[in-house]
């Protein structure tokens, strides 16, 4: 089995990347997309909600929830599950790239994984992010920042791990 997951930091290309090994291997790329959809297809959540909370730490939301839900599991909690299972499930079933959503860390019991960060520079970040997500020069650090800022506080809150750390990745 063939089964690659790939962190990246925002504007490094990590997408492009992904979509183009899996392309050379001839196996299915996942990214947050097809995830979602997948989760959301295995679960009674809402599609946009899930996309308003997608990566972000729970704040006041989950506890919110909870007081006025108290038998139900707040929504981070749920589409997290959902996320999980629809991860497993791919890599139970095919060969494949899988890009962002902490799989690194959800399939890290398995040996047919190969687990990849990429990063980069932030000169080359910003160009790639003003090309190829039409970010606007004068802000585009900030959003760099934020972004990445993002993604680290979720993977810290879900795994309670470091993002990034290059003990957690084979390359």
């Amino acid at each position: 089995k063939k089964i690659i997951t790939i962190a990246r930091e925002f504007g490094a290309g990590g997408g492009e990347i992904g979509r183009r090994v899996a392309k050379e291997l001839g196996i299915e790329f996942y990214d947050k997309d097809i995830i979602l959809r997948t989760a959301l297809a295995n679960s009674k959540l809402d599609p946009e909600l899930v996309r308003k909370w997608d990566e972000r730490v729970p704040k006041s939301f989950g506890f919110a929830q909870s007081l006025f839900d108290f038998y139900n599991k707040p929504l981070d909690e749920e589409l997290w599950q959902a996320q999980r299972d629809a991860i497993r499930e791919m890599a139970n079933h095919e060969n494949c790239v899988i890009v962002g959503r902490c799989a690194d860390y959800i399939l890290r019991e398995r040996k047919d994984v190969l687990n990849i960060f990429i990063y980069a520079d932030m000169e080359s970040k910003m160009e790639r992010a003003v090309t190829y997500f039409g970010l606007e020069k004068e802000n585009v650090s900030a959003i760099l920042k934020k972004k990445d800022k993002a993604r680290s506080n979720h993977y810290k809150y879900y795994t309670d791990q470091e993002w990034g750390m290059a003990s957690h990745y084979d390359l």
